[in-house]
């Protein structure tokens, strides 16, 4: 009589974990090459992670089926091989793979981008065009599309990170000090950021979006008098 609730809850857990792969603040929808380049290495990981799992599982069947040959094995071939040489076939290729991953989203002084400032205070985040005649704007963020974009991060008073998870990795917002992530957008459309460093009692409600334009209509859209978001003098 309880199998059909377990299948029902198993249905249901599968169900939502499959429902955290999409929607706006999924890091497995990636729609830039930076996220998609995290999303990659979190792949990489879980198939890494199943396959020492389904080792371990092996070897722990192994035990239990063939006690016989288990005891052939002394306690330190078991602990040699099993807690160092099962670890590192799997691990290492991990490490060397997340090292590449990871050099590859540092921000390169090659060409010249576009540079936009992202600054955070208790709870909303103000956006600044350089080169736009003063444009700022509060709670949303205009990207373009297809080009490379380095965002420059900093904070008023404590410390926020900057995140859009679509698009790009976090980075800390820390005050007195600017730190650079480099983003960018594969095609238009609107997506969310949001601060994923607790900072107060307003955390849950710092979020804002981000609106990307096709490439040539960007600096049109930051000259328009209706531009999404509040222009700042």
């Amino acid at each position: 009589m309880a199998r059909p609730a377990v299948y029902v809850a198993m249905a249901a857990t599968l169900a939502a974990t499959l429902a955290g792969c999409t929607g706006p603040l999924s890091t497995l929808d990636p729609a830039g090459p930076a996220a998609g380049s995290i999303a990659g290495l979190w792949w990489a990981m879980l198939a890494g992670a199943t396959a020492l799992f389904l080792l371990v599982m092996i070897l722990f069947a192994l035990v239990m089926l063939r006690p016989d040959v288990a005891r052939k094995v002394s306690p330190a071939r078991w602990i040699m091989l099993g807690g160092l040489a099962l670890p590192a076939v799997v691990l290492t290729p991990l490490l060397i793979f997340a090292l590449i991953t990871g050099e590859q989203l540092l921000p390169r002084l090659t060409g010249a981008p576009v540079r936009i400032e992202a600054q955070a205070q208790q709870w909303e985040w103000t956006f600044r065009y350089p080169g736009s005649h003063g444009v700022a704007t509060k709670g949303v963020l205009h990207l373009p599309a297809g080009v490379p974009i380095d965002v420059v991060v900093t904070s008023t008073d404590v410390i926020h990170a900057f995140w859009i998870p679509r698009l790009a990795g976090k980075i800390d917002a820390v005050p007195g000090h600017t730190n650079l992530l480099r983003i960018q957008a594969d095609r238009p459309g609107r997506y969310e950021g949001l601060c994923n460093e607790f900072c107060g009692t307003g955390h849950t409600g710092m979020r804002f979006d981000v609106v990307v334009h096709p490439a040539a209509d960007f600096p049109a859209a930051l000259a328009s008098p209706d531009l999404a978001g509040k222009v700042l003098p």
